[in-house]
């Protein structure tokens, strides 16, 4: 019996410049609304729901269950977007639009006509197969759509899923921290950020803006070139608890990416904050290039994988481990998995690896133009697979294409979408 446990936000909730809403209140409200639901309990497998609250989709909600996206209405109140039948794994779905706008104070209930219709008609003879996105693809999201919306139609939409008192109660596990005026600007920062390029490189991608003025996010870094991708050891998590309490309102956050964040430092408290990081190990200003590669553990440490991913992506990480190199291809999502599962997210990875066993042999399948975010997508696997070794100049043939292709500083993702594959086979492949 699988049921939902907790949904995810996105790992800077509440700290976000460009957030329109925390999203984790309604995480904690579903949590403690699905723990105990019959519907929940009696699902044919596992289901997960993620939640956006910002401009930028940072929780990947398109290859979730249920993917709900806060959005202002027309009248001019929030309330969520809505999709459904996403996922990864052995048969990969973006996540399909079944509302476009649903009032805040309908979305227990509607979720749950979501659920009866899945716990109705999904497969339960077929463990592959009992997942909503089967569902889902299997009838049409216009089917899907019309059998919810009767659902709710003949149930509950007039009602009200959550008294204002029970809201208001577990919104306030979530104020925000109380942060004291701070100044802009820092004479010290912008100072070291003209004479140190390594700090300023780190400063650019590393530092994101907070919502409250004077005050940013900062990314710690597990992607050390040489080190395994997310591993953290115990003396670099008590470091970062000590920062987090001297630093951060005695908030540290992992994210999805497999990196720590601090969400809430002080800008005057930056440039100590990173003197400290650097003298650990711990402050590679790679987020979101193609150093910070996200990597499962594989059969190093896993039981259900067919392939090793930990030595691969070091080997990745010091063929790139050039910052100027690095800054010079861009911002670029590289996913790593080492079986089908897909807990590296190999499938919305810009470049996906997919590690497979081959009559005994170790293979690893490409994938390009994943993408995890609003316009979320599925790499299209681009030919057959590489042994170990020839993976790491694989993906520099690939980087090389895409540096010769792109054109007025493009993205690797938009690169990829206005060329398409033929150029990229022919790299790895040669004519034919």
């Amino acid at each position: 019996m699988w049921r939902c446990i907790a949904s995810r936000p996105a790992a800077i909730a509440g700290a976000a410049n460009d957030e329109l809403e925390d999203p984790r209140p309604w995480c904690e409200i579903l949590r403690q609304w699905s723990t105990l639901h019959p519907e929940f309990s009696w699902l044919p497998r596992k289901f997960k729901i993620a939640i956006s609250g910002a401009a930028e989709d940072r929780a990947a909600i398109a290859f979730h269950d249920i993917g709900l996206k806060i959005v202002r209405g027309a009248n001019g109140q929030n309330g969520f977007r809505v999709l459904v039948g996403g996922g990864m794994g052995r048969t990969p779905y973006v996540g399909q639009e079944i509302r476009a706008f649903l009032p805040k104070e309908h979305l227990l209930s509607y979720i749950e006509s979501i659920l009866r219709v899945y716990n109705l008609h999904g497969r339960r003879d077929n463990i592959h197969k009992a997942r909503i996105k089967i569902l889902v693809n299997t009838l049409g999201i216009d089917k899907f759509r019309e059998d919810v919306e009767a659902d709710w139609e003949a149930t509950h939409k007039d009602a009200i899923d959550l008294s204002d008192d029970e809201r208001k109660r577990i919104m306030s596990y979530f104020a925000p921290p109380d942060l004291p005026v701070r100044p802009i600007r820092d004479e010290g920062l912008d100072q070291r950020r003209i004479t140190d390029p390594v700090f300023a490189n780190w400063l650019k991608h590393n530092v994101r803006p907070h919502r409250v003025p004077g005050y940013s996010t900062v990314v710690v870094s597990l992607k050390e070139p040489g080190r395994t991708p997310g591993d953290a050891s115990s003396d670099a998590m008590e470091l970062v608890a000590d920062l987090a309490e001297r630093f951060s309102r005695n908030e540290a956050r992992v994210n999805y990416t497999q990196n720590l964040m601090l969400p809430h430092v002080a800008t005057s408290n930056v440039t100590a904050l990173y003197d400290i990081l650097a003298a650990h190990g711990l402050a590679t200003g790679n987020y979101d290039l193609l150093g910070d590669m996200i990597c499962c553990p594989g059969l190093d440490y896993c039981n259900l994988a067919n392939a090793r991913s930990i030595p691969i992506a070091k080997e990745i990480a010091k063929r790139f481990e050039d910052p100027k190199r690095q800054e010079a291809i861009g911002p670029l999502r590289l996913n790593m998995s080492g079986c089908i599962n897909a807990c590296g997210h190999h499938h919305s990875g810009n470049i996906g690896i997919l590690g497979v066993d081959k009559k005994g042999t170790e293979l690893y399948q490409i994938s390009l133009g994943g993408n995890p975010k609003d316009d979320a997508a599925i790499g299209s696997i681009i030919g057959p697979g590489f042994r170990a070794e020839a993976v790491p100049q694989v993906i520099d043939t690939i980087i090389d294409t895409y540096l010769a292709k792109r054109s007025d500083g493009e993205s690797f993702l938009d690169t990829w979408r206005r060329v398409g594959a033929q150029p990229f086979k022919e790299a790895l492949y040669g004519a034919g």
